[in-house]
């Protein structure tokens, strides 16, 4: 029986994905179980007995050996059983979908204002490549990748809060808040995002277009009188979709798993935030859960750039 080539890398994707969860997971534990500090100890303080810390110990779990706590860990995230927070006791996958929704919804918002822009960006520096609007969009992308988030979050806090005062300076949303309040909330925040992730994807769209512009049939193309834009976009970029993709997928994954600075800084109800509140109470199941989503939503994306990939990959889709 012939093996269908494409089925084929699809599953070997999927199979490459799972074991790299796997492997991020065990990172993830043996990672806090190397923390400094006792659990125990910054639960109950400085003042609790040796007794009470021992107690607490044994009632954590902490005393079992660290592979059994790791697959007793595991387990229960194969059961959608994510753990509970030590620090107040509530289950973290449900204190956690609230705060994963704000991020997701955060990431979007930046998403649909920066990948559509990017690929604009990326076809008229092609078209006018080596020229004055090439160089400007080069230019003002390049210096925003250069600068930190939090200087980014910061410079437009200044002069969108404190000196227009547009926006506020505090992204806090409710569920209680309409889809206008909440685009209102989040706009600075949003505008950092884009401006981080920009630069990346528009320079990747550019070289990626760039890249197919050699090939023999865009000279075709050309010799028979289309206008310029109307090769780069029907002829040139529908061949460059795969690296396109690939690097939109990873700056999706940013805005997904790198939001952290961007979330503290404008005291964001996110993921990014949930996650720095609890290292500092050094609640360690919850910072494991938050590693591990963060890893998973990483090589998901990942995936499904590769699995894009495969598909455009017209020698995989007609195998001879």
């Amino acid at each position: 029986m012939t093996r269908n080539p494409i089925v084929f890398l699809l599953a070997q994707r999927l199979s490459l994905g799972l074991l790299l969860l796997l492997a991020a997971s065990a990172l993830i534990f043996m990672g806090t179980e190397i923390l400094p500090g006792d659990v125990a100890q910054s639960i109950l303080g400085q003042s609790a007995t040796p007794q009470a810390l021992a107690n607490l110990r044994n009632e954590l779990g902490l005393n079992e050996p660290a592979l059994a706590r790791y697959f007793d860990w595991l387990g229960g995230i194969l059961r959608g059983d994510l753990g509970t927070a030590l620090t107040n006791g509530q289950d973290i996958w449900t204190a956690m979908s609230g705060r994963l929704a704000n991020t997701l919804f955060l990431a979007s918002c930046a998403a649909i204002i920066a990948v559509p822009l990017a690929i604009i960006l990326g076809v008229i520096a092609v078209r006018y490549r080596g020229q004055w609007p090439d160089k400007l969009i080069s230019g003002i992308t390049l210096t925003s990748v250069s600068i930190p988030e939090f200087m980014l979050g910061y410079i437009a806090m200044f002069v969108l809060t404190v000196q227009f005062r547009i926006f506020p300076s505090v992204s806090t949303i409710y569920d209680s808040m309409s889809l206008g309040e909440k685009l209102h909330a989040v706009a600075i925040p949003v505008l950092v995002l884009v401006l981080v992730v920009l630069g990346h994807m528009m320079r990747m769209t550019r070289a990626a277009i760039l890249n197919v512009m050699q090939s023999a049939y865009i000279e075709t193309a050309e010799l028979k009188g289309l206008r310029p834009i109307t090769v780069i976009a029907r002829h040139a970029f529908p061949n460059a979709i795969a690296p396109v993709v690939n690097v939109v997928m990873l700056n999706m994954a940013y805005l997904i798993v790198g939001v952290v600075v961007v979330e503290v800084v404008f005291v964001f109800p996110g993921m990014g935030q949930y996650l720095v509140d609890h290292v500092t109470k050094r609640d360690v199941p919850v910072v494991q859960a938050c590693g591990l989503v963060f890893a998973a939503v990483y090589i998901g994306l990942n995936m499904v750039a590769d699995i894009v990939s495969i598909l455009s990959n017209p020698r995989l889709r007609h195998p001879k």
